[in-house]
């Protein structure tokens, strides 16, 4: 067979797995697809990949793959994107009564989500790091060919990863959209008073606030941790003429925030052991007013 030809074929009947690769490091189905296809186009030009000389044609795919998610990553990280770009996870809006506790596919929306804030609060190399070790079982010694560090380094990368995305277990994750709800309402209350007290007993001690700004508003992106920072941030929340619609986003308690009766942000919370671990909140105006208009 030709090899150009064999490698063809072989990188199709890998696609799947290395589209499953990449949208695991990327977060996002559409950008998973371009990495694997840009990845293609720079396997398959003429003389940039010597067949015989490649003793794991697998392994040297997952290698070209996984440093061409890296790169999306930084570049994520060092320019705005342009707005057609799909960024930010896949979000799953519902009306508020939709949610059923007892479906097992919402339930892994949520545990989704929940991974998503934390990944989104990595670094590109920790990202790459955790992902490939911990979900892919490539050894730290490969990983760190692909970072240009040191095999220790990068096992460090993925230690420090792998404490925050444990930092939020999903079997302690509420279920229970009552229970969600009422947590989340007493968040809302507690901002608007302006009760720090209050807010302090809500806000998990671990808790990541992830603010995705998307194409439209990148420098509005930004990553809170801990309590008395996200506290801080919540005074921002107390607008007297806002208005919160409850709603359903990847199975987790959430909220369309309005102001002047114009959606501007859509908030999502993660509740673990009666607390608020995690909150996104999304600001980009057109992807805002595409999940509004979803609901109807």
């Amino acid at each position: 067979m030709d090899p150009a030809e064999q490698l063809s074929r072989h990188f199709e009947e890998s696609r799947l797995r290395l589209t499953a690769l990449a949208h695991r490091i990327l977060g996002n189905s559409a950008d998973a697809e371009d990495a694997v296809q840009d990845a293609w186009v720079r396997l398959s030009r003429p003389g940039a990949t010597d067949i015989a000389a490649v003793t794991n044609l697998d392994g040297w795919m997952t290698t070209v793959v996984s440093r061409t998610c890296l790169n999306k990553l930084r570049a994520r990280a060092a320019r705005p994107e342009s707005p057609t770009d799909p960024i930010g996870p896949e979000l799953h809006v519902r009306p508020d009564q939709a949610l059923n506790p007892e479906d097992q596919a919402l339930l892994a929306e949520q545990v989704t989500m929940a991974l998503h804030i934390v990944l989104e609060s990595l670094t590109p190399p920790e990202r790459l790091a955790f992902v490939l070790h911990d979900s892919f079982g490539m050894p730290f010694s490969e990983i760190a060919a692909i970072l240009g560090n040191s095999t220790e380094a990068t096992r460090k990368l993925a230690s420090r990863a792998r404490q925050r995305v444990h930092a939020v277990d999903p079997a302690e994750i509420e279920t229970n959209p009552a229970n969600q709800r009422s947590v989340v309402n007493a968040f809302f209350a507690a901002s608007r008073d302006g009760d720090l007290d209050t807010l302090l007993t809500v806000l998990h001690p671990e808790i990541t606030f992830h603010a995705d700004g998307g194409a439209t508003r990148h420098a509005a992106t930004a990553t809170i941790r801990g309590p008395e920072n996200v506290t801080r941030r919540a005074a921002t929340f107390a607008i007297p003429e806002a208005t919160f619609q409850p709603i359903t986003v990847n199975a987790s308690a959430a909220v369309i925030v309005r102001t002047d009766h114009q959606p501007v942000s859509i908030m999502a919370f993660v509740i673990s052991h009666g607390r608020i671990a995690q909150i996104y909140s999304l600001l980009d105006q057109p992807r805002i007013e595409q999940l509004v208009n979803s609901l109807g």
